[in-house]
């Protein structure tokens, strides 16, 4: 008996995936818990193991295949004792099954035209609409025909038109009720009653044109496609990624979706600057040497905020707000091909030599998408720190689950003022992201104040 093995779900926001390599072939034998594969997601590459015993009849996608839907179907396992030609035999005919199954289905008429009824399609409205009977016709063709020529246009009286065009109403916003979905004079004096959408002339052809086409029920219209605007000579198309496009889809998700408010506040780092330095001239030499980083500090500062400031160390869902117990800080590193956030799990009982460690190793396995799922899933929190570009100041999306995301920019020499007296200071730039839904502004303000006094006065945090 034959059995498909799955496209397997490595992590809980995969969808698709590349097959990067094959570790058997067809007619190896393989035991539950034997690799069988590379799986690249769009952060990592993982090992597949084999769930069951047998022998791989047949690899339905070939290695370095890109897209590969989860619980698609990648290869069969013939686990039967009696493998070899018995198994061979088997596929075979299942496959010959499925051709003819798929034939027969090809040739079978409507189910409509099989019982003697007319044949229906639908209006604007997706209800069924009943065709005269001198227009049935089995043949697909005047279907397909009907169906366009409804898309081509939209389909409207004239007077519906006329009045349309007088009040500016735009028709393509407007919802049907005549026979076959045809707009008519009630459907436009409903839409003007629910209030007009004002109708903006176009050049023809033009890309917001193309673009008022798409415009739904929502009256939201898609963002026009960029190579409208360019000659094709005057580009060069570099092709999306399976971490690009996740990027994209998950940040185009949080922008729209969670409800962000900004706070922002400066901060002395000079005492921390200058208890770096110290610690940094006693590593030793060798494999035992380090050398801690502004973001170490902020790392540890963070979580310690967070444990003082539970609130903002949480994540929303529909049912209940979830208040984490441990401050697992995501840090966002920038990679050749994409940005990924490794997770310091448990950052508030790190000291800041682990953390350095720790965030070295993360990232330098990220950049060869070697990372766990767990170790760049979830979190509790975020840091991305652009000062090392020179920004002195912006803002992040927050990457859900989490509640918020905290911006740093460049440390710089800036002058303040200090018991009436103006001086020079090194003066960093924290931004914090949040979701309203869980964080409110005074919550916000009072983690910043509270890693406000850890990073200037970085001794606070031995207490």
């Amino acid at each position: 008996m034959s059995t498909n093995i799955l496209m397997p779900a490595l992590s809980p926001t995969m969808e698709e995936g590349k097959l990067a390599k094959w570790l058997v072939k067809e007619g190896d034998e393989v035991h539950a818990g034997d690799v069988i594969a590379e799986i690249e997601t769009d952060k990592a590459t993982m090992e597949f193991e084999a769930v069951d015993e047998g022998r791989i009849a047949k690899i339905l996608v070939p290695e370095g295949s890109e897209g590969v839907k989860v619980n698609q179907p990648i290869a069969l396992l013939d686990n039967e004792e009696e493998a070899g030609v018995k198994g061979t035999n088997s596929i075979s005919s299942a496959m010959a099954s499925i051709k003819v199954a798929v034939a027969t289905e090809a040739n079978k008429p409507p189910a409509s035209a099989k019982h003697g009824a007319v044949p229906r399609t639908l209006d604007h409205s997706g209800q069924p609409v009943q065709l005269a009977p001198s227009a049935a016709t089995p043949q697909k063709a005047t279907i397909v025909k009907e169906e366009a020529d409804t898309k081509a246009r939209i389909m409207a009286s004239p007077l519906a038109r006329r009045i349309a065009a007088q009040i500016g109403i735009d028709l393509s916003t407007v919802a049907g009720t005549g026979p076959r979905g045809r707009i008519v004079k009630s459907d436009v004096e409903a839409a003007r009653a629910a209030g007009p959408t004002p109708v903006t002339v176009q050049a023809a052809g033009s890309p917001t044109a193309a673009a008022a086409k798409s415009i739904g029920m929502s009256g939201v219209a898609p963002l026009p496609d960029a190579k409208l605007f360019f000659k094709a000579e005057d580009y060069e198309l570099v092709p999306h990624d399976a971490m690009r496009k996740s990027i994209a889809r998950r940040l185009s998700s949080a922008a729209s979706l969670i409800p962000h408010f900004y706070l922002t506040i400066d901060c002395d780092i000079g005492a921390l600057l200058k208890i770096r330095a110290n610690l940094n001239a006693q590593s030793p030499k060798g494999p035992s040497a380090y050398k801690l980083s502004v973001n170490d500090f902020i790392v540890k500062a963070s979580a310690l905020a967070l444990k003082r400031v539970p609130e903002v160390n949480a994540s929303w869902t529909e049912e209940a707000v979830l208040r984490h117990r441990h401050a697992n800080i995501g840090v966002a590193v920038a990679l050749d091909f994409g940005l990924i956030t490794p997770i310091v799990s448990n950052a508030e009982d790190l000291g800041l030599l682990t953390i350095s460690n720790s965030i070295k190793e993360l990232a330098e396995r990220a950049r060869t998408k070697q990372l766990k799922p767990q170790e760049f899933e979830g979190g509790t929190f975020a840091i991305s720190n652009l000062g090392m570009f020179g920004i002195k100041q912006f803002t992040a999306v927050i990457n859900p689950p989490h509640a918020a995301i905290l911006a740093v920019g460049a440390g710089e020499a800036r002058p303040i003022v200090r018991d009436g007296k103006i001086e020079t200071a090194t003066i960093m730039t924290l931004t914090l992201s949040c979701d309203h839904r869980v964080v409110d502004g005074a919550t916000g303000a009072r983690f910043l104040s509270v890693l406000k006094m850890f990073l200037e006065d970085p001794a606070a945090m031995l207490l």
